[in-house]
């Protein structure tokens, strides 16, 4: 999973760095398995724009990810390696003993032909889904569930993991992606391994048309504004705007915004540095 850069013959390749998709054993999708995606423009049911700075983008079709791995015990053969223009991670589609075919996020080092299996005898090898309760100490996971039966929640973007770090009564203490150390149910499952394409956060768009396909309209800077518009908006000259703040008057350092009632605070055993 590399990176490449380009020859500078265009304006928009001069800072290009783009993926290799060396990885990618496939050009084609199972078709069962793509749903249709409709866009909404950032605009509610009414028409009305609620969401700013979002608006056309390439047509997609979304593809039916297993987050659950639920097939207990049943072996499934890996058949390929795919590009998802949904997510940042790969996936992978295996083709299971009892006819069934499923996506799945595809773990760093996967390979074609590769067996996986999910459940309680599952071996603890890259692909395979476990209870957190089977996992051995210290090995790093990835899409993790937060419920028993969920579906995995925690630790699916490109390159992510977390650690199994102890296991304490019915819970299991993981240092999650953020550096946050909680609390999750040993009854819940998980993946082996770390999510694929780790140089995704080496990527250089290049040019702003990249963004757009992306689906990503331009952002206008609140400094940019007039005071009715926006906090940090109007001033003579260049005016620095004052404090960073949203639109709506949100600071946006060092303002803490997670609620104090959270039922999830209690799970949380060392917050994120």
């Amino acid at each position: 999973m590399a990176v490449k850069k380009f020859n500078p013959i265009t304006p928009g390749q001069r800072h290009k760095v783009a993926n290799s998709f060396a990885e990618i054993t496939t050009g084609e999708s199972q078709k069962s398995l793509l749903r249709s995606l409709k866009k909404s423009g950032g605009r509610n049911n009414t028409g009305k724009m609620t969401v700013r700075q979002v608006g056309g983008g390439h047509k997609r079709k979304y593809r039916e990810i297993d987050f659950k791995r639920d097939n207990y015990g049943v072996p499934g053969k890996v058949v390929s390696v795919e590009y998802d223009p949904n997510r940042t991670c790969r996936i992978s589609l295996v083709h299971y003993a009892d006819g069934d075919k499923r996506y799945i996020i595809a773990p760093n080092g996967i390979e074609v032909g590769q067996e996986i299996v999910s459940g309680e005898n599952a071996a603890p090898e890259v692909g395979n889904a476990l209870f957190l309760k089977d996992i051995p100490l210290g090995t790093v996971i990835h899409n993790i569930e937060m419920q028993p039966g969920q579906g995995g929640k925690i630790a699916r973007g490109a390159g992510s993991y977390a650690q199994l770090n102890a296991k304490d009564g019915k819970f299991a203490v993981l240092k999650m992606p953020s550096g946050e150390t909680r609390l999750i149910l040993l009854t819940c499952m998980a993946t082996m391994g770390t999510v694929s394409n780790s140089d995704h956060s080496l990527e250089v768009s290049g040019k702003a048309g990249r963004s757009r396909w992306k689906g990503r309209r331009p952002r206008v800077r609140g400094v940019a504004m007039n005071p009715v518009d926006h906090p940090m908006g109007g001033g003579e000259g260049r005016a620095s705007g004052g404090h960073p703040r949203s639109r709506n008057g949100i600071p946006a350092k060092g303002y803490k915004t997670r609620s104090k009632t959270k039922q999830s605070n209690r799970y949380i055993v060392s917050k994120k540095k």
